[in-house]
């Protein structure tokens, strides 16, 4: 059985995350979505409610049998991706700044534990759609519901409520 992870901090988890995922498990036996957190920032979901966000949109897929989501413990993605048992690490990657990024990570990972990456371009529907532009879209009233699915949508509503305080309700 060929498994694959992967990761990423999902705060919050976009179509363009599940489209990802599910093209992954088009080429894999079983994929793990690990939910990591990004010490360098400050996430507005914690990661319990991402994981939770990702199985439930996830198990509504065809694929949703042959994913699984679990959090990551820290340390090296390597490690943790080889003691799963994977044969490979994906990631998408939406521009030529992206698969620079990855690609030293890419080489490291295999030097490391001998895990490959697999680099999925983006759908071009969701090429310039980003956590971050979401999050930053739905804090100033914008509608996000064409980047997320709706029980995103609505966690992220509440993040947001629950964020500004009892002066904003």
């Amino acid at each position: 059985m060929r498994l694959a992870l992967c990761p990423g901090s999902f705060d919050p988890p976009t179509l363009g995350h599940l489209d990802i995922v599910v093209r992954a498990a088009a080429l894999f036996d079983e994929v793990v979505v690990a939910v990591a957190t990004n010490h360098a920032k400050s996430p507005l979901l914690p990661a319990q409610r991402r994981a939770d966000l990702l199985h439930e949109v996830l198990a509504a897929t065809d694929v949703g049998e042959r994913v699984r989501v679990v959090l990551l413990d820290g340390g090296l993605l390597a490690r943790q991706a080889a003691d799963l048992g994977a044969v490979a690490v994906v990631k998408g990657v939406r521009t030529a700044s992206d698969v620079e990024h990855e690609t030293p990570m890419a080489l490291m990972n295999r030097r490391l534990t001998g895990v490959e990456t697999v680099l999925l371009n983006a759908d071009p529907a969701w090429a310039h759609v980003s956590s971050s532009l979401v999050k930053e879209v739905a804090s100033l009233g914008g509608d996000v519901g064409a980047l997320v699915p709706p029980p995103v949508a609505r966690a992220l509503a509440e993040a947001l409520c629950s964020q500004a305080g009892p002066a904003s309700r």
